[in-house]
């Protein structure tokens, strides 16, 4: 019988990827005399090789024409946020003018909530999973508190109510249920950061509307990750970043959706900035804002264009691959990691991570069984040894193979290097 733990069956099952990986496209960082294997694009995506050409063409324009730079050629920087347009709706499955880069995630994500929370006495609440990423709760507490409520009484956290501290569906209609006559928003995530479980956006957008409560998705650990269809999903908004699974560069630019039946209402409450206003009255320079259409009327400034500049190198990769055939090497990479897991390091590590392919993406959330000090020594351990994984307190390994550039065998190597620790210790 083949030995799933053997390098030769590892290799075989890449050589016989019906995807090829598209590995040599990217920068590997090393370790000692080989490369690392790289776990973690959930948290910064590795640089693609073509970014450098993206941004040396950015700064040899400045170089050659400095001002001009604005309006000559096909990349002039006038309109260098609208490249990337029509890939990136493609990407989350969105209409071109329901997507834009711009900023970054939290900033998308107040502005949004400028517009779509909109909180009344009776209706203050915005819901939230228990355990969001900081900066989401960062976000949605200050704005509870801006519009003079109470975040204890006004921000509803939804608590896992699965063993591995997961939330399932019927939870989440129950809490839409329970408190949908005091809720404005619903905030949630395409994919929950700790504990790497997918969630149905149509089927909470769809829960969410029919109580007349606005629906707004973080989709950070989403893109790039999981097939995405906002326009269909009928979500009001969501924002995302572009650094992890897009590989976009430390800090990169973020990106933001809008839907279509928003695009042009006048009613809608917005923070307004110039480059919001609509393009071909922008530099009347005239004191009344028209946003543009689409969310590209949530502009504040002018865009980076060097940040932008390696998104475009991203996308070309993923518009040339399409992510339903990254969605299917993704299912195909994870579950062989699981499958390790599962049949030689069972004692070591327990998956957090729903066992449901359609619940989760590439991520599987581990935890090292014998407690937090054994779980960070084998995490010092696989890092020590050019496995790199990245650390969630309080005792979570997540280990993440990005299809565009992670492999069985990096997979296999992971596993080995958890086995020797647990032989050795």
């Amino acid at each position: 019988m083949t030995n799933p733990f053997s390098l030769d069956h590892a290799l075989a099952l890449d050589a016989a990827d019906p995807l090829p990986t598209q590995r040599d496209r990217f920068l590997i960082p090393r370790h000692g005399d080989g490369e690392q294997a790289y776990f973690v694009g959930n948290s910064l995506g590795l640089q693609p090789r073509d970014a450098r050409h993206h941004v040396e063409e950015v700064l040899d324009t400045w170089a050659r024409l400095a001002v001009e730079g604005h309006f000559t050629g096909e990349s002039q920087w006038m309109t260098y946020h609208a490249l990337v347009r029509t890939q990136l709706g493609r990407l989350v499955g969105a209409r071109p003018d329901e997507v834009v880069a711009m900023n970054t995630l939290t900033v998308n994500l107040h502005l949004m909530m400028v517009s779509f929370y909109r909180p009344t006495a009776e209706r203050p609440a915005i819901l939230i999973e228990a355990g969001a990423f900081p900066s989401d709760r960062h976000a949605v507490v200050s704005q509870i508190r801006f519009h003079g409520f109470d975040p204890e009484t006004d921000l509803i956290e939804l608590g896992p109510d699965e063993a591995n501290g997961t939330i399932s569906m019927a939870a989440i209609e129950r809490a839409i249920e329970q408190h949908g006559h005091r809720l404005a928003l619903v905030l949630w995530p395409g994919v929950q950061y700790r504990t790497g479980q997918a969630f149905d956006l149509q089927a909470i957008a769809q829960l969410t509307h029919a109580r007349g409560i606005t629906c707004g998705f973080d989709l950070a650990h989403a893109v790039g990750n999981l097939e995405l269809s906002l326009h269909d999903s009928g979500a009001d908004f969501a924002v995302w970043c572009h650094y992890k699974y897009l590989n976009s560069g430390p800090g990169a630019v973020a990106g933001c959706f809008v839907h279509e039946r928003h695009a042009s209402n006048p009613d809608l409450p917005r923070f307004a900035g110039w480059w919001g206003h609509e393009p071909s009255t922008r530099f009347l320079m005239g004191p009344d804002f028209v946003p543009s259409h689409g969310a590209e009327g949530w502009q504040l400034s002018n865009p980076p264009i060097l940040g932008i500049a390696p998104l475009r190198a991203s996308l070309e990769l993923f518009d040339g691959v399409g992510m339903g055939a990254l969605r299917a090497k993704s299912l195909r990479l994870t579950g062989y990691l699981e499958s390790l897991i599962r049949e030689r390091l069972s004692d070591t590590l327990h998956i957090v991570t729903p066992a449901e392919p359609e619940r989760r993406g590439c991520q599987l959330s581990l935890r090292v069984i014998g407690g937090r000090d054994r779980g960070r020594a084998l995490f010092d351990y696989l890092a020590g040894n050019g496995v790199l994984g990245d650390w969630r307190e309080p005792d979570v390994i997540r280990i993440s193979p990005a299809p565009l550039y992670n492999t069985h065998a990096d997979i296999l190597r992971f596993a080995r290097t958890v086995e020797a620790w647990r032989d050795a210790t």
